[in-house]
């Protein structure tokens, strides 16, 4: 983030990839990719498919703060050891921690009864929350937390078979689904709340992703979207043009000409005109708790391992 150190978990997303671009600032290196990397400007713990919740996934969220624990205790060693380290115990403390996960977690059980859905989201968001505090007692003290979007008015899940259209909302959203993102967000918003009076000396602020990507759908004209719940790359055309059986990178994929008058790529993931969107009003502040701008917690000052 910027020219601070940052690390991110989460779900491997577009997330970090958008904040990075928008921020001017160069990607951040993958942590599973060490040969070549440069982790002076920050590490990515991000894994595709990750959970917050451990058991489905190989690198479910508390994988990635193992991950992060041993890579901080190894610069810490290489700096005992008077040897060269990307970052130094300061560069830790002023680092900003982003996360953005929970998404897998919600998908994975939309398909039982709603109020065994609603259920099992407070489960979800203490593994976030139990994160955040393992991160504090590791020395980070700025955290910026992403809730989780629109699930309702993504294509793959709009193409699953449906009894009716009574569920689907105005702007053709699947109502029951974007509740449930919601309710996600209202309780991890106020995890975000208890522990910014538990944790003295930190920042911890919480986006609404849901409010930001919704508001691509519902006012998608504004943003020059044409598209907004069609995949720019998949199968079957119109209203959706997506297969949950034949794959994007698949041959006789349909690829739209313009991509940025879509906002979902592949029925999932978005487009990266859609992420340069999102991610330019993640960090405007105006949809965070506290409402403060993403720069804000950027220093400029890049410290030198010692």
């Amino acid at each position: 983030m910027g020219r601070c150190k940052s690390h991110s978990a989460d779900d491997g997303g577009e997330g970090s990839q958008g904040r990075g671009e928008t921020l001017n600032t160069h990607h951040l290196s993958p942590y599973m990719k060490p040969l070549g990397s440069d982790y002076s400007n920050g590490v990515n713990f991000a894994i595709a498919g990750a959970t917050a919740t451990p058991g489905d996934t190989p690198f479910s969220l508390d994988v990635q703060i193992d991950q992060f624990i041993f890579y901080r205790d190894r610069c810490n060693d290489s700096i005992t050891r008077d040897e060269p380290a990307p970052l130094n115990m300061l560069d830790f403390e002023r680092a900003l921690y982003t996360m953005d996960i929970g998404q897998n977690d919600i998908t994975s059980i939309l398909y039982l009864p709603y109020d065994e859905v609603l259920a099992k989201l407070p489960h979800f968001v203490a593994e976030i929350r139990k994160a955040i505090e393992i991160l504090h007692k590791n020395g980070a003290r700025k955290f910026w937390i992403h809730g989780t979007g629109a699930l309702g008015c993504l294509p793959a899940k709009l193409a699953m078979p449906r009894a009716s259209d009574g569920d689907l909302d105005e702007h053709g959203c699947i109502a029951k689904f974007n509740n449930a993102a919601k309710k996600f967000n209202t309780l991890l918003s106020e995890a975000c709340d208890d522990l910014r009076l538990l944790l003295k000396k930190s920042s911890i602020i919480f986006v609404d992703m849901f409010a930001i990507k919704y508001d691509l759908v519902a006012n998608h004209t504004k943003h020059g979207i044409e598209k907004p719940l069609m995949t720019c790359c998949g199968h079957g055309g119109p209203p959706y043009n997506y297969d949950p059986k034949r794959s994007c990178m698949g041959d006789s994929k349909d690829l739209c000409k313009l991509g940025d008058k879509f906002i979902s790529w592949d029925g999932v993931h978005f487009t990266d005109a859609a992420n340069s969107i999102v991610a330019s009003m993640a960090i405007s502040g105006e949809y965070s708790v506290p409402r403060m701008k993403l720069t804000s917690l950027v220093k400029p000052a890049k410290s030198k391992a010692s």
